[in-house]
């Protein structure tokens, strides 16, 4: 469907989603990819809350909402991509496949690749992404009523509606350390430490 080769540094190549399991299979099995790196996904939509550098007492910025897939293209909103190496040649390879809007399912490769359980539980906790054929898709972080989300780009970030990302401004002292000389700052601002 697509790919992208970065000489002497890596290739992305990206499967139909009824592929998924069988290039892994392919990539393990004849192509000596034993070893499994990671699993994750991405959601390309852009954040309807904007970027946590925004200063909240200015007016929102009007965002383009428009998808846009990074290296090696995609389709959806969605994507599952995957590394695998081959520890013998030194060469990798970072396998991703859309995921269709509407059923959010993939065939699992943890049958693969044990190491892929984790993550695919991860990806189904975090994404909300189903992971067909996997058996046990429990959460490894929220509590089992969790509502939502928390890695969609949809998803609000409560913390941030609360607190606006600090950036640099927000430093902490370090302990054992005076808050006001953790600034640079002494008594009144004066720029004296005191």
């Amino acid at each position: 469907m697509g790919s992208h080769l970065v000489p002497t540094d890596d290739l992305w190549v990206r499967v139909r989603t009824d592929a998924w399991a069988p290039a892994h299979e392919v990539l393990r099995d004849q192509l000596q990819m034993e070893y499994f790196c990671f699993l994750s996904a991405i959601d390309w939509k852009p954040s309807p809350f904007g970027k946590g550098e925004d200063d909240p007492t200015e007016p929102p910025v009007e965002r383009d909402m428009t998808i846009r897939a990074g290296v090696a293209g995609g389709d959806t909103r969605f994507q599952v991509f995957s590394r695998v190496y081959s520890v013998l040649r030194h060469v990798g390879i970072t396998v991703k496949a859309d995921v269709d809007d509407e059923s959010l399912s993939i065939a699992t490769i943890a049958n693969l690749y044990r190491g892929a359980n984790w993550h695919e539980r991860e990806c189904h906790e975090m994404f909300g992404l189903n992971f067909e054929g996997h058996g046990d898709l429990r959460n490894l972080y929220l509590p089992g009523d969790f509502e939502g989300y928390p890695l969609r780009k949809d998803f609000p970030l409560l913390a941030r509606i609360v607190k606006p990302w600090p950036g640099i401004v927000d430093v902490e002292p370090m302990p054992g350390e005076d808050p006001v000389d953790a600034e640079g700052a002494g008594p009144e601002g004066t720029g004296e430490a005191s």
